[in-house]
């Protein structure tokens, strides 16, 4: 695998990660938003990656054959789940019962969600630069 693989592979993993810490980031933000404008509290969303294929001419340019894949955004969904119910009479989207429809975001999930995510971008960006430095040490060889 050369250098430029690698940047275009960890550069993939980069993009997918950087929407997916912006899509918890949403989450978290409207973790108490309880009127949207399609009606209704705010719905948790999820992002979904999928490995990205090679084109045909890279697939050819290939001379050992491997599969050099990276990976991309496929969809980004709202949840299904139902929202939870919460008694606040006092609140102004608040039903006759007195209860209000919260966002289905669980704080914790998302922290660790975007833990998780952020390990993920450091671990890509590190790859790209170690490969950036050996990159600079063959040229310096080649002096």
């Amino acid at each position: 695998m050369d250098l430029f693989t690698t940047f275009k592979i960890s550069g993939s993993a980069l993009k997918a990660n950087r929407v997916r810490l912006n899509t918890i980031s949403s989450n978290l933000a409207n973790v108490e938003t309880t009127s949207t404008p399609e009606g209704g509290p705010y719905k948790k969303k999820s992002v979904y990656f999928e490995t990205q294929p090679i084109t045909f001419k890279e697939h050819l340019d290939n001379k050992l054959n491997n599969s050099i894949q990276g990976v991309k955004v496929t969809k980004i969904v709202e949840d299904q789940e139902p929202p939870q119910k919460v008694y606040n009479p006092d609140h102004p989207d608040a039903d006759d019962d007195g209860y209000v429809a919260m966002p289905n975001v669980n704080v914790l999930k998302e922290m660790v969600d975007m833990m998780n995510t952020t390990r993920a971008y450091q671990a890509n960006a590190t790859t790209i630069k170690a490969a950036k430095r050996m990159a600079m040490k063959a040229l310096e060889i080649g002096r």
